[in-house]
């Protein structure tokens, strides 16, 4: 029963008695029962978890396991040196090493001086056997020749001083000074012998502290997170040795130097270090390849710092290391959007795409490659296309056919650029992109058969540009002549127009590009991927996605866009190409794109437009619409003055090809007749002047309000 508490509390409200001032009540609260006493071993368990987990117990048990470990460490350290010293086994390593390496001339070397040592060990030792007699010997004539020298000092210095005891006076000085010696031996012979364990102790602590004898955890924090630490051969090494290959971690052991001859020089190269390591007999490069992330790890890097290829050279592996954190900071913009000055030149220059891992820009040459760029969705693979395109839209020679199958407006500032710009994602669009990509092959034949009549024509550059082009490859529809749009079979109309590109429209300077995400054999068939000479991939979900995208050749050299990191790796492209500038002996090259935003992006095709006289983009649209001949000819033509008429009647094509697809001279010319007009000649060939075409709407629309009021 808890105790009854008596509260006192003084009423004031209004008292009922008027006479009274305030009433006193007594109001009697009972005290809530007391909880129950802990038991003293619950106490004394909480106390001592308490103190055993307590950070200023855990760094002390830390600092003395480091320190006992240190002396341990450096006895095994001194004992190694020692043996090594009275034996013949660092001969014996460095043997080991060399025959690993496969350097026998320096084996055989190391075997030799191997053997000139214990030649050297063996005569000392026989020495050894006939020294005890030499040494009496020597000793007794040293004796013997001291005390006679003693003796001479002594008469000498008593027919100084005519005193015959002064004969031995040297004997006794040097007997005294003997005396001496014993006895400060005798007094420091017992405190040296307590103080020497101590000594030797301090001294294996001083070689274990030294060579940090003691495992990762024992070490301090500052010490143990390791974060950023250089890189030295010695934590390249071990981070091989400790990588979980048992080869490789036995061959280290054996090595002589402790696997250093294995490295080749560090070198600085951009925000990290390059490095090229020669793997001992029976490590294949492979082995190390997969095992990337264990390797970042135990260089204290992320696995997204430490990038792994393979060189030229047999059994060897170039790891670039980056700075701690390095490659998540923004490379900056692109010269793009910083130089306002900035040209093209579609045969002889390259496009600033973006920045190597070393940190040197990464330019592209566009000259007579087909493109193809992939990678997961909302990774950057639009914006990546879209810089080149920027770039070689500022060379004025260069004509556009773009299809943006997402149809979002990523492509909308090349409206006054492009000769054709399709946009949207139906199907519709993808039968209009399907037909562009056929008319271009239309085009490239024909450039084909006047380059046979003229071997020496020079044709302006054309890039057939698609982008989601996954698209087109997987559409379901099928046209009247039953031939699918889609598909990677022969039949397939976009995927036969893009294989023609590929095999000849490179020596027409017709040429194909393509953007695609997450690519299979059915959104990305393999001849129109091989197709390609310059392959650039995202971050993949898969490694054979990535072997889709850039080629077997180029994953087994160490490419992997399948190890970026999705989301945060934006922009990261692994490239391969002949058209980039990759390391020697390495078959793909990494690049940080710079990223052009759509406003700067509209800024950099602004300069473009104005390089160009008045380009008139062709939408196109429905099929089954009754076409206004005239007036699409007023359209292509744009604020362009005059127009030659093959180029009317390319673009023309490129409108509406179902249409105009058997047009020629012939039926341009008797159009423009009909409506009192006719293509005239400027500098011998024949063009179409644009006042002549508004000179003709403008009669016919007088004509036809005439003939309604009538």
């Amino acid at each position: 029963m808890g105790d009854t508490v008596v509260h006192l509390h003084k009423n004031t409200d209004p008292p009922i008695n008027t006479d009274t001032d305030s009433v006193t009540t007594l109001t009697v609260v009972p005290e809530p029962p007391a909880a129950p006493p802990v038991p003293l071993w619950v106490r004394s368990g909480r106390a001592i978890k308490t103190a055993v987990t307590h950070d200023n117990t855990r760094t002390a048990a830390r600092a003395v396991a480091r320190h006992s470990l240190f002396v341990a460490g450096g006895a095994r350290i001194v004992g190694r040196r020692a043996w090594d010293g009275r034996t013949a086994a660092r001969y014996e390593r460095y043997l080991r090493t060399a025959e690993a390496a496969g350097n026998f001339e320096a084996a055989a070397e190391w075997e030799e001086r191997g053997q000139r040592f214990r030649e050297a060990r063996h005569r000392r030792r026989m020495d050894l056997l006939h020294s005890p007699l030499d040494v009496a010997k020597g000793a007794g004539i040293s004796v013997g020749m001291g005390i006679g020298g003693l003796v001479l000092l002594g008469i000498a210095m008593a027919v100084a001083t005519k005193d015959a005891s002064d004969v031995v006076t040297p004997l006794m000085a040097v007997i005294e000074f003997i005396n001496l010696m014993i006895t400060i031996v005798q007094v420091v012979w017992g405190p040296a012998l307590a103080i020497g364990p101590f000594l030797a102790l301090l001294a294996l602590w001083s070689v274990g502290a030294h060579q940090k004898a003691a495992p990762q955890w024992a070490l301090p924090a500052n010490a143990r997170t390791g974060e950023g630490e250089p890189i030295t051969p010695s934590i390249v090494v071990k981070a091989l040795r400790d990588l979980g290959v048992p080869a490789l971690r036995n061959a280290i052991k054996e090595m002589g130097d402790a696997g250093a001859s294995m490295l080749g020089p560090i070198r600085i190269a951009g925000c990290g270090v390059e490095v090229d390591v020669t793997l001992p007999s029976g490590v294949a490069t492979n082995e190390v390849q997969a095992k990337r992330r264990k390797l970042a790890e135990n260089l204290t890097r992320h696995e997204h710092e430490v990038f792994i290829t393979i060189p030229e050279a047999a059994r060897t592996v170039r790891l670039w290391i980056a700075d701690s954190g390095a490659l998540d900071e923004p490379i900056g913009p692109s010269p793009l959007v910083t130089e306002e000055t900035m040209t093209a030149n579609y045969k002889t220059g390259k496009a600033p795409w973006g920045q190597d891992l070393r940190g040197d820009a990464a330019a592209l040459s566009l000259y007579q490659r087909h493109l193809l760029v992939t990678g997961l969705s909302n990774q950057g693979k639009t914006a990546s296309l879209r810089a080149l395109a920027l770039w070689l839209a500022l060379d004025r020679s260069v004509q556009f056919w773009i299809a943006d199958l997402k149809g979002i407006g990523d492509w909308a500032m090349f409206d006054g650029i492009a000769q054709v710009l399709i946009e949207g994602p139906s199907d519709d669009h993808v039968i209009q992109a399907t037909e562009m990509v056929e008319e271009a092959v239309e085009e490239m034949n024909r450039r084909i058969e006047e380059r046979r009549r003229d071997p020496g024509i020079v044709f302006q550059p054309l890039i057939v540009l698609v982008d989601e082009a996954q698209l087109a490859f997987m559409c379901p529809v099928v046209g009247d002549d039953k031939r699918p749009y889609g598909g990677s079979k022969a039949t397939s109309r976009y995927f036969m127009a893009v294989r023609k590109i590929h095999n000849q429209g490179r020596a027409v300077d017709v040429l194909m590009w393509q953007g695609t995400q997450d690519p299979t054999d059915q959104n990305l068939p393999k001849l129109v991927r091989e197709g390609a000479h310059t392959r650039a991939s995202l971050v993949l979900g898969t490694e054979s996605q990535a072997r889709m995208a850039l080629g077997a050749k180029a994953v087994d050299g160490g490419a992997a866009p399948h190890l970026l990191r999705q989301g945060l790796d934006k922009g990261t492209l692994v490239v391969a190409s002949d058209g980039i500038t990759i390391p020697a002996g390495q078959a793909s090259i990494t690049v940080r794109t710079h990223f052009i935003d759509d406003e700067p992006a509209a800024e950099v095709a602004d300069r473009a437009k104005a390089l160009r006289s008045g380009v008139a983009t062709l939408r196109v649209i429905d099929r089954d619409e009754e076409r206004d001949a005239l007036a699409d000819i007023a359209a292509v033509i744009g604020e362009t003055p005059r127009l030659r008429t093959d180029e009317v009647l390319k673009r023309l094509h490129a409108l509406d090809t179902a249409v105009y697809r058997e047009w020629n001279n012939g039926r341009l010319k008797r159009l423009l007749e009909e409506h009192g007009e006719e293509p005239k000649k400027s500098h011998g060939v024949m063009v179409v002047r644009r006042e002549d075409v508004a000179r003709a709407l403008a009669n016919r629309d007088t004509d036809g309000s005439a003939s309604a009021a009538e």
